[in-house]
């Protein structure tokens, strides 16, 4: 169980180690202590690379868990949106710049300062770990549709339409964004994947042979995961979604639409200058509503 609740939290991403590594000062400060009952918000980073000094955040996303509404609800930030970092010289720059200054710690942080939003604990993945993970939980594969000028730009030998996937090619698949939609179509599919994943876990969860694999599988995911959670915060999050599980999964994205303007900024390049008052809004109506129908115009 806990495998369940560590791969739904790595990967509700995103695009997207041994261990517990990236333990920081944040984790002296948020305590050890758990709640089963209170909702819980997680930082889930996509990086191009693990343990590295200039490694990229390529996926940002918040998860809230919810276990009295046995929900989980995602929000996907633009890497490109433009926030104050602190104690950067030149104030703002792109949001996954934070994570390249100062990895979790400093991106956790601008997220909290920028848009008012407490964050519980990270997540940190890289774009290996999450094909091995895939590959490991759904062996098969996941089904997705696959356009023909995704197929011609990553190479794929496929054919359009409904295909499954496996770990490697679903990483081209999320990661994408030579088409109109760019990095917008690159969050709908992350959040897709995901879902997507979800179920699979859940059937996997259900059944006699993947509770048999779970030990090794567990070896696996924390072979290929960095959080900042102590193994008694796991048990205890574990033994919550056995008692709630996951039955939906809500998402949105930040800036949500018609709230921000492209913008070129001579130090940052092409960003996405937002209305924090109107984003900070609609971040606290999705978290913290119980009846939130639809979210940048989607249900």
């Amino acid at each position: 169980m806990r495998k369940y609740v560590i791969i739904l939290l790595a990967l509700l991403l995103a695009a997207c180690s041994s261990g517990i590594s990236e333990k920081d000062n944040r984790q002296k400060e948020k305590g050890t202590t758990w709640n089963n009952s209170e909702p819980k918000t997680f930082l889930l980073v996509g990086v191009d690379s693990r343990g590295e000094t200039d490694s990229r955040s390529d996926t940002i996303m918040l998860a809230r868990y919810e276990p009295k509404e046995e929900r989980v609800k995602l929000v996907s930030i633009m890497r490109d949106s433009y926030v104050e970092i602190p104690n950067y010289e030149k104030g703002y720059h792109k949001l996954n710049h934070a994570y390249f200054l100062g990895g979790t710690e400093l991106l956790s942080q601008t997220i909290e300062e920028n848009f008012q939003i407490n964050i519980d604990h990270s997540v940190v993945i890289d774009f290996k770990g999450f094909a091995n993970i895939l590959n490991s939980v759904a062996p098969n594969g996941l089904e997705v549709d696959v356009p023909a000028a995704m197929i011609e730009d990553m190479n794929m030998n496929i054919e359009p339409g409904k295909n499954f996937l496996n770990g490697e090619q679903l990483l081209d698949y999320v990661r994408f964004r030579h088409d109109d939609e760019y990095d917008y179509g690159r969050v709908k599919r992350q959040q897709e994947v995901l879902a997507l994943l979800k179920e699979e876990l859940k059937n996997h969860m259900t059944s006699i042979e993947g509770i048999a694999k779970s030990p090794e599988m567990m070896k696996m995911i924390m072979a290929n995961v960095d959080t900042d959670l102590h193994i008694d915060q796991m048990f205890a999050m574990a033994t919550s979604v056995l008692l709630n599980p996951i039955t939906d999964i809500e998402t949105m994205r930040i800036p949500v639409d018609d709230s921000f303007v492209d913008k070129n900024s001579p130090h940052a390049g092409a960003v996405l200058d937002m209305d924090y008052e109107e984003n900070i809004s609609a971040l606290r109506q999705f978290f913290k509503e119980k009846n939130v129908t639809e979210v940048n115009g989607r249900p």
